[in-house]
């Protein structure tokens, strides 16, 4: 039995359980507790206190989903990734991985012709860069410059890092560990741009055919936070993770296990922000509700971005979903507060069957850390 499950669920089971066995566990009992849930947790929705409109959209294992949208938004709407890109530029370099084209264990020097070839530059791995562990912490003007060429923004951000933490000794959330492992992925791939990867990738998953990197331009994106997506786009995304339809499980387990263990935080927007110590896998925020950090199993890995837009992946529940909003910048907590308050709601929605069987109990924690 897994012990990080909560009271509350061994209730919701009992309860079921009790309904079942009294007769009451009939294809219209569940219909009727699905679609009480899904009214409470739509009204919640509707009675947040949003200033701005959104997407709430949120599917189980168990084959329900929850599309709920307020005011101008829908799950068409383009909006603006800020930090959610992370995980999308992640895996989109560990399904090169995932081909044999990159490995974990490479330096950059491997495909960048100007890159170090001594010093602890060189020490750097593809898994430093995904794990925000590569000691590369400053960030060059050029990442955010649209005129300014890919390769040699990447050229800069050697020359505004002369003196690196040893790879793997401190993490460090910023943008240029990812435009460095987005030119190998660029090189190792024979690709010219950015653009033909991700081009290459939408082809052969059929993700993202509405979505874009184009900030801040299509020829020198910002691969930690320059994509422009849709919710729709996002939630398919989303489902290919939890599904393991683009990456092994290997991988997956992976990128949803602790990267930074052992790691000094030089730099966390979930603590600095959030006041919670979550760790980080490759391209994505492992929650945990203990400070100092204190989980052994992966239970819900997120990527959330500046402007308060919130994907989330919930091993423990079996649920995965995003809350797709552009508010200010820095309304890095909107969409997680957004979300937390209706997770109580999603956690009894997510754990129940639509088929006449005993109710879901909630999941063992994903991967081990």
């Amino acid at each position: 039995m897994n012990p990080l499950k909560k009271p509350s669920y061994f209730l919701s089971i009992l309860l079921s359980a009790l309904l079942l066995n009294c007769g009451g566990g009939s294809d219209s009992n569940i219909t009727q507790r699905l679609s009480k849930l899904e009214s409470d947790i739509k009204h919640d929705l509707d009675t947040y206190d949003s200033n701005v409109d959104f997407t709430f959209y949120v599917k189980s294992e168990n084959e329900n989903s929850i599309l709920h949208s307020t005011g101008s938004s829908n799950e068409f709407v383009l909006y603006e990734s800020a930090s959610t890109s992370k995980l999308v530029t992640t895996v989109i370099i560990l399904s090169l991985v995932n081909e044999g084209i990159l490995s974990l264990d490479d330096n950059p020097q491997d495909y960048i012709a100007t890159w170090p070839t001594t010093g602890k530059l060189s020490a750097i791995k593809l898994k430093h860069l995904l794990s925000f562990t590569s000691g590369l912490s400053n960030e060059p003007l050029c990442i955010n410059a649209a005129n300014f060429n890919f390769a040699t923004c990447v050229d800069n951000i050697v020359n505004a890092n002369p003196v690196s933490t040893i790879p793997g000794e401190a993490f460090y959330y910023a943008s240029s560990h990812l435009q460095v492992a987005g030119l190998m992925a660029i090189n190792a791939s024979a690709n010219t741009s950015w653009e033909s990867v991700f081009s290459q990738f939408q082809s052969k998953t059929g993700l993202f055919l509405n979505s874009k990197y184009d900030l801040p331009s299509i020829t020198n994106p910002r691969l930690a936070g320059g994509m422009h997506w849709t919710a729709s786009d996002y939630m398919l995304f989303l489902e290919a993770i939890y599904k393991q339809a683009i990456l092994t499980p290997s991988l997956i387990n992976q990128l949803s296990s602790d990267q930074i263990s052992g790691a000094l935080t030089e730099n966390s927007p979930a603590l600095n922000q959030l006041g919670e110590d979550w760790h980080y896998g490759y391209g994505a925020w492992i929650e945990c509700p203990e400070t100092p950090y204190n989980c052994t199993q992966t239970r819900r890995i997120s990527s959330p971005g500046a402007y308060g837009a919130y994907p989330f992946i919930d091993f423990e529940y079996g649920y995965y979903g995003i809350v797709a909003r552009q508010g200010d910048l820095g309304t890095f907590l909107q969409g997680i507060n957004l979300f937390r308050a209706v997770s109580e709601n999603l956690e009894n929605w997510a754990s129940i069957k639509t088929v006449l069987d005993e109710p879901a109990a909630p999941k063992d924690a994903g991967p081990i850390n």
